[in-house]
């Protein structure tokens, strides 16, 4: 009997991408740290393997939006990187946050104290980011609330509570960065950094750069950029250029087995309310993915949509090069409505496809566009959203499997 596991689906993680991509964003942004930001189970690749993979690529930093999430990453990677939190509601565990190294960003005043509190629990100084609020109209100090807050966090530091070292805020238009509220942004997070320094604190890093400002905007790198998208090789401006412009390639690579194979008549109603007919005798195809892992039901087909891409009859290297016509896979369209654990394609009256024969939803591509292949940035189209919410959304049910060997000398 096959030991050998089979599944219906699972994404392929590629650990050397992510790591090439950090090494290629660190070249981008020469004159600043990086920091991979890593949060919400490192949009969906794999918090620990991602951070670690990182790390390879020559992250000194690593950030995560909640508490628990930056404790894990800690756990993951041990002492030495610096690691970052921001968001959290009163009550964090602020008290093991400051005992195993966590940064943590205050963007209201009520969190100086209790990270304080937290410091003098643990018997050792806070480190702070001021998180400044300059236009994007989320989580951030204004700027009139901001001198007591210095005031505060000038006392909190003189009794050795805390430190502040860095100055952060955060983009609204970034992935427009033309846009007028760019530099005027710019503008309000250099005067928030000019009141720090006046009250007297000694900032070390000074950061507002998310991915698509790493990649277009030098003037944004400041000490420390935070990308997050790009470090798994996804475009966060699309319309200004696929991953490989940036020296990016995606790191997950969605793949499938056909669970069923069946012909069916010209006519023949495929999946909830017939939102797709065939026009012909025809084979489908069953795919076992669904919206119950993560596959957008906004991605159907049909008279509902274009349907999320497909790559059948091979993967991506088995393309056929423009104008040649003698690849052996093909693209093929969601056909009718994604349902919560299948969608169907129709896979045309000639396939020879069977079932168990894998299909490739996206993966490690610049994109039908450029390459003929689907990325996440292809499935965002059709659904409708962003390639973050792609990867990110992919659920529990779908393994991860890990491939390169990027950081795994850490583990």
């Amino acid at each position: 009997m096959s030991t050998t596991p089979v599944y219906p689906a699972r994404a392929v993680v590629d650990l050397d991408a992510i790591r090439d991509n950090v090494r290629a964003l660190r070249a981008t942004a020469a004159t600043a740290q990086v920091m991979a930001v890593v949060k919400a189970d490192a949009y969906g690749h794999g918090l620990a393997p991602a951070a670690r993979a990182a790390l390879a690529g020559g992250a000194t930093w690593l950030g995560a939006a909640q508490s628990a999430e930056a404790l894990a990453v800690r756990a993951a990677v041990g002492p030495g990187p610096r690691v970052l939190t921001w968001l959290y509601a009163p009550g964090a565990p602020f008290a093991d946050l400051v005992r195993y190294d966590v940064d943590v960003a205050v963007a209201g005043a009520w969190a100086l104290d209790e990270v304080a509190d937290g410091a003098r629990a643990a018997g050792r100084p806070a480190r702070v980011h001021l998180k400044v609020e300059t236009g994007l109209g989320r989580n951030g100090l204004m700027p009139d609330d901001l001198p007591a807050v210095l005031d505060r966090a000038a006392a909190l530091q003189a009794e050795g509570a805390l430190a502040v070292v860095g100055v952060m805020s955060h983009f609204a238009l970034a992935d427009e960065p033309d846009d007028p509220s760019v530099k005027m942004q710019i503008h309000a997070f250099e005067d928030a950094i000019r009141a720090v320094e006046a009250a007297g604190m000694a900032i070390e890093v000074r950061h507002i750069a998310n991915s698509a400002a790493t990649l277009t905007n030098p003037a944004a790198h400041y000490d420390l950029v935070r990308p997050g998208i790009a470090v798994f090789g996804l475009s966060p401006v699309p319309q200004l250029g696929a991953p490989g412009d940036y020296g990016l390639r995606p790191a997950m690579t969605l793949e499938a087995r056909l669970a069923t194979v069946k012909r069916v008549p010209a006519g023949h109603g495929v999946s909830y309310g017939h939102f797709y007919t065939t026009s012909q005798d025809t084979v489908l195809g069953v795919i076992p993915l669904g919206y119950g892992d993560g596959i957008p039901r906004h991605a159907s087909g049909g008279s509902l949509g274009p349907g999320g891409p497909v790559l059948v009859g091979g993967g991506v290297d088995d393309v056929a090069a423009p104008g040649t016509g003698r690849g052996t896979a093909r693209v093929l369209r969601i056909a009718g409505r994604v349902c919560m654990d299948q969608v169907m394609i129709d896979l045309g009256p000639y396939a020879s496809e069977q079932a168990g024969d894998v299909v490739t939803l996206f993966g490690a591509s610049d994109g039908l566009a450029r390459a003929g292949a689907p990325n996440a940035q292809d499935w965002a189209l059709a659904a409708g959203t962003i390639s973050y919410e792609i990867v990110t959304r992919l659920g529990a049910r779908v393994p991860r499997v890990y491939v390169g060997t990027a950081g795994k000398e850490t583990v």
